[in-house]
């Protein structure tokens, strides 16, 4: 198992090999029981990483303070609007500079055409790892975290498992393609059988779609794309349905919202549930449009594992800081 992580940027999980990443959820399954038992493990004692956030945040921001704290270190929050961002300062000179002051930078940008650009430039100049909080095209921490949580539920050999992930209307805002993204990049290389849903207007960036048909390929999984919201959850495993914008389409805000409030009936309620299999866990990465995108009776209910998926976030991160800033050369 590749264990040499010292130094490494995460920016996609498609960047890493299976053996790093299942380093990832051995060293994450390690912390958990150790926080569990009351161990304290400061492997990153007087270390600082910078976390530079374009967009707000609850889980992101405080899983990664919580998590550094936890560790030994100290995490900075810091705001493009506080810093010399804002006046114009390069992703070169900021990388450089934060790169001489502490032992690694973490970045969450979404703006679509922006976030995976910057987070890269910053990552070409830095001296030391960088962390993707989440970006337009990525968040590989939230998808670690989802594959840490469905391990829990079903064991480590997830083959043959049927993950829907299904496009919903939440129509007070434009969110990203990242989550949706991700899932269906790294999910197929781990055993999951993948269908994606969405109505037509919705796909995601053509060339994630066939990078996610190739790994799927390579893996001897299937990924499939309907438009039918009904199939995503038929005889699934695991649900995912959660909204995202028609940025592929169009990048007009108005004609967006407009396009969201088109699928009114895509919603997770106990109907769509009713077609899963019955062991079958429903997550989302929050927060959730409740009573829109999903009802009560489905967030709050038997399937429902989203609390538990919220905490590792905490662990796995906390593996991935511990790999990439405090392990061996």
């Amino acid at each position: 198992m590749q264990t040499k992580l010292k130094g490494r940027d995460l920016i996609t999980t498609q960047e890493w090999s299976i053996d790093e990443l299942e380093t990832v959820f051995s060293v994450a399954f390690q912390l958990k029981r150790e926080h569990a038992m009351g161990v304290r493990h400061q492997y990153l004692q007087g270390q600082t990483l910078y976390m530079i956030f374009f967009d707000s945040s609850t889980r992101t921001r405080n899983s990664f303070e919580t998590g550094m704290t936890q560790l030994g270190g100290h995490a900075i929050f810091l705001s493009p609007d506080k810093m010399q961002i804002s006046h114009g300062e390069s992703a070169k000179d900021t990388a450089n500079v934060l790169s001489r002051y502490g032992e690694a930078i973490a970045i969450r940008h979404c703006a679509y055409g922006e976030g995976n650009r910057y987070v890269r430039e910053v990552a070409q100049y830095a001296s030391v790892p960088v962390i993707n909080m989440q970006c337009d095209v990525y968040h590989p921490c939230q998808i670690l975290a989802d594959y840490m949580t469905i391990r829990e539920k079903f064991g480590q050999n997830t083959r043959g498992l049927k993950l829907g992930v299904a496009w919903t209307c939440a129509p007070n805002y434009i969110r990203p393609l990242s989550v949706p993204q991700s899932l269906i990049l790294m999910m197929p290389r781990f055993g999951l059988d993948v269908t994606l849903a969405y109505p037509p207007e919705f796909r995601l960036m053509p060339a994630i779609e066939e990078q996610a048909r190739l790994n799927a390929r390579d893996a001897g999984t299937k990924f499939e794309i309907v438009h039918d919201f009904d199939e995503a959850f038929c005889d699934a495993d695991v649900v995912i349905p959660k909204s995202w914008g028609p940025l592929v389409y169009t990048q007009d805000t108005k004609e967006g919202l407009a396009l969201i409030e088109k699928y009114p009936s895509w919603v997770c309620d106990e109907r769509a549930m009713a077609l899963t299999k019955k062991h079958s866990i429903y997550m989302h990465p929050l927060p959730a449009d409740r009573g829109k995108e999903v009802t009560d009776a489905v967030i709050d209910g038997p399937h429902s594992v989203v609390y538990d998926e919220a905490e590792n976030r905490l662990h796995v991160q906390k593996a991935v800081l511990v790999l990439t800033m405090g392990g061996r050369l």
